[in-house]
């Protein structure tokens, strides 16, 4: 079995060297970049299961890098940002971020977060059996399971590897409605976030954005206020 192959993107060569280290001896491939260009040009030559994205970088800052990614790869990425503002996470993550670590960060916390991202995006990428047809129809809203897209009015929406973990879990389950601490729970497949809430509402706000035709009166993903969110049923 190939290597999971992680791109360690950091203008610190100290951290780029102790990380990529830590990596190998866990047996993970690594690839190393000092600045965003870099890191777009080492995507566009390799094949990468995760990136760990310092933000604060000469010739161009992680964020920036992080926007162009989301661009056309789903490739999980982690924020590694000395950066502590509850602000400053919740802005990381509305811009594509799937989990930000604050720097110094406790190594073993960081590998937990890698190896749980990875997990999650094996799962993404190979699929597991199915009993259900390749397609869930719910209104214009169309889930194809085969391609893991998401097609609303004819036309492929770009999610990034969480929001389509989410839209699954809820179109799967449309009309169920989900609090946040259970949704972080199986779509991060990790109980021990820094603000759940805040987490998830983010990336659900993203969605929105994606999918519908006006967020502020969305048609399908709906908010039950004080229990969490939902899929509306509607007929096809």
């Amino acid at each position: 079995m190939d290597k999971q192959k992680i791109l360690l993107v950091d203008d610190n060569k100290e951290i780029i060297y102790t990380l990529s280290k830590l990596l190998e001896f866990e047996g993970y491939e690594v690839e190393k970049a000092y600045d965003g260009m870099e890191a777009l040009e080492i995507i566009k030559d390799n094949s990468i299961d995760l990136i760990l994205l310092d933000v604060m970088m000469p010739r161009m800052n992680g964020l920036t890098a992080m926007m162009k990614i989301r661009e056309h790869e789903k490739i999980p990425i982690i924020i590694l940002s000395a950066k502590t503002e509850e602000s400053d996470k919740v802005s990381g993550l509305i811009m594509g971020a799937d989990d930000y670590i604050t720097k110094p960060f406790n190594t073993a916390e960081l590998m937990a977060r890698v190896q749980a991202q990875l997990r999650r995006y094996l799962v993404w990428n190979e699929g597991r059996p199915q009993n259900t047809e390749n397609k869930i129809i719910n209104g214009d809203l169309v889930l194809d399971i085969s391609s893991k897209t998401i097609i609303v009015n004819g036309t492929e929406v770009r999610l990034t590897a969480k929001e389509y973990h989410i839209m699954e879990l809820l179109i799967r389950n449309a009309g169920r409605v989900f609090s946040a601490e259970e949704i972080y729970e199986k779509v991060w497949d990790d109980k021990n976030c820094f603000a759940v809430e805040n987490t998830v509402m983010v990336h659900i706000r993203r969605i929105r954005e994606k999918i519908e035709v006006n967020a502020r009166s969305p048609r399908y993903l709906k908010v039950v206020w004080g229990i969490g969110y939902k899929i509306e049923k509607i007929k096809s």
